[in-house]
């Protein structure tokens, strides 16, 4: 038997299944997302638009049967999925938790559906309650939303709340044109016009949320990169959260400590303290299943909108908890948890990386300290042997000389030639000592200063050998310790000495200045260079202690020693000293 449906009901039919099938459309799109992010809100928003799509079955049907109870059903699903989509927003916006008494809301549609239906003559007394119902709850998901954009600035939220506004002043016009028969099918078109413009608001605002938390993770990750001690590291990290959406504060937790350590916005003052309440909660479930956790609540006395745990993961194993609280929401939006544990495990291993530096920094520091008692005993040895050389050796070979001085008077003339080359070998050994002495510990700069010492010592070397040392010395120089001053004397030697000895260089260019708070010493040559490609580390690891003794020295005294090929063709040094008497210790 053919069902003839009359014309008007045919266009308002085409009008409701083309919007059932845009919001079916929603719905599984809504859907995907909550597979796809394990977000709450996507579910409850999938739901919401699902009942929509069964609130336009019950309506479709009844206009073909006209039986009562698909109009029933068309008022309960259409109150239904205002709260389903208020629901939704409150999720999203304040991760809100159900309690029981919002089940009083739930029974409203269908009680005042059967009571309006089936028991009340009235139609305008029968709708307006439902009526009002409906666009009370679709304006409270407005302010849901326009609340979450006064806290966290979104625009997407923005133009949600201004939809939701128009929605529900167009909900009014049910009893008065709707179920009268005007505004068909165009009411149906204007509810598309809504339905399309919240689908389009929520994934403008996931998207937005989505940007902002890979914009302020992103942040986050970038400052992981950068290295350094732990604090320089976990401070930035802390400062870098709070361009989350809602974020008023976040905190460092450390397992092994068992508080926070660091803390960040209104978490400044945490460090030291154990957590608690819903943190606490948090906090915890995030090192058991080492998944980001997110919950409503508060930490102690200070109560939040939520309290979210990241794990910060050293490698197989969760170390401590990144928490962040706010007065929103959930900050993570949309981020996908695989992204968030990564996070945590780069935090982690920025973590494990600060520390080993730390220790290889003290490691370092105990190494130098080291080098520096040796340098310091090297040189208190040297000092001896010098002494004993002058006070013992050289006073042997003086009398040794003054005695053979006298044989030789009282000698007849056959013993004069034996006994002259006995004393030219005296004065020989006595010059030999004198220039070890001077070698091991420089009388010079013991008696006279910096300066007059370096002279001495160009002056000698020019004296010896075939060099010629050009030394252009200022009037004075700052105050320097003496561990520096011997430092700067013993790198001359060393620069002269290798000048001499391996460069084949004629000519040397010496000179020393103060400048920027520090003495600099600058020894050119004109030999033949350092070989290609080769660095001060690597001449030292080829064999050349006496590079390495001068860096040892100088950086031991907070210096620094650079050697470079000279624009002349040979080898330029280039050491400075801090000025100041403190590097004595």
């Amino acid at each position: 038997m053919d069902l003839e449906v009359p014309t008007p009901t045919m266009f308002e039919l085409a009008a409701a299944f083309l919007q059932a099938a845009i919001t079916l459309g929603l719905a599984g799109l809504f859907a995907f997302l909550y597979r796809r992010y394990g977000k709450p809100y996507f579910a409850w928003f999938s739901l919401a638009w699902l009942l929509y799509v069964l609130r336009l079955v019950a309506i479709s049907s009844f206009l073909l049967s006209q039986n009562w109870l698909w109009l029933y059903w068309h008022q309960v699903v259409t109150g239904w999925t205002a709260l389903a989509l208020l629901w939704a927003a409150l999720v999203f916006s304040q991760q809100l938790p159900w309690r029981p008494r919002y089940l009083v809301l739930v029974l409203f549609p269908p009680l005042w559906s059967y009571i309006a239906i089936y028991r009340m003559d009235n139609f305008l007394l029968a709708a307006t309650p439902a009526v009002a119902f409906l666009s009370i709850a679709t304006w409270w998901t407005g302010w849901a939303f326009l609340r979450y954009h006064r806290r966290v600035g979104s625009v997407a939220a923005a133009s949600l709340a201004l939809a939701l506004l128009l929605w529900g002043i167009h909900h009014l016009d049910y009893p008065f044109l709707r179920a009268r028969g005007a505004w068909n099918p165009w009411g149906y078109y204007l509810d598309l016009v809504f339905v399309l413009a919240m689908g389009a608001g929520i994934l403008l605002l996931v998207l937005e949320d989505l940007e902002r938390g890979l914009e302020a993770l992103s942040a986050v990750s970038g400052r992981l990169q950068t290295g350094g001690p732990e604090h320089e590291i976990i401070g930035p990290l802390l400062a870098s959260t709070l361009a989350l959406p809602g974020v008023r504060g976040s905190a460092m937790y450390t397992v092994a400590a068992g508080t926070y350590t660091h803390g960040a916005g209104v978490c400044a003052t945490w460090a030291g303290a154990a957590p608690g309440g819903a943190a606490a909660h948090a906090i915890h479930r995030t090192v058991a299943s080492a998944r980001p956790e997110v919950g409503r609540g508060d930490d102690g006395d200070r109560v939040f909108a939520y309290a979210a745990a990241l794990p910060v993961l050293r490698g197989d194993h969760v170390a401590g908890a990144l928490l962040i609280v706010g007065d929103a929401r959930d900050p993570f939006a949309a981020l996908d948890t695989r992204f968030l544990v990564a996070l945590g495990q780069q935090v982690g291993a920025a973590l494990e990386n600060a520390d080993l530096d730390r220790r290889l920094e003290a490691r370092t520091a105990e190494l130098e300290r080291l080098a520096t008692r040796m340098i310091h005993q090297h040189e208190h040895e040297r000092r001896r042997l010098s002494r004993e050389l002058h006070d013992e050796t050289a006073q042997v070979f003086a009398a040794l000389k003054l005695e053979l001085g006298l044989v030789r008077e009282r000698a007849g003339t056959e013993h004069s030639p034996r006994l002259d080359r006995a004393l030219e070998l005296i004065d020989a050994g006595i010059r030999s000592i004198r220039n070890v002495t001077n070698d091991l510990r420089p009388s010079l700069l013991d008696e006279l200063g910096l300066i007059p010492a370096l002279r001495a010592l160009v002056r000698d070397f020019g004296a010896r050998g075939h060099l010629a040392v050009r030394f252009t010395p200022p009037a004075s120089l700052p105050p320097l310790s003496e561990m520096a001053e011997l430092a700067l004397f013993r790198a001359l030697q060393e620069a002269l000495a290798n000048a001499a000895r391996h460069a084949d260089a004629s000519d040397v260019h010496v000179g020393i200045a103060a400048r920027d708070g520090a003495v600099h010493l600058d020894v050119t040559d004109n030999g033949r260079g350092l070989p290609t490609g080769r660095t001060l580390e690597a001449l030292e690891r080829d064999g050349h202690m006496g590079l390495a003794g001068m860096r040892e020295r100088i950086v031991g005294l907070g210096g620094t020693v650079v050697v470079t090929a000279a624009p002349t063709g040979g080898v330029h040094v280039r050491v400075r000293v801090p000025a100041g008497k403190e590097q004595d210790t």
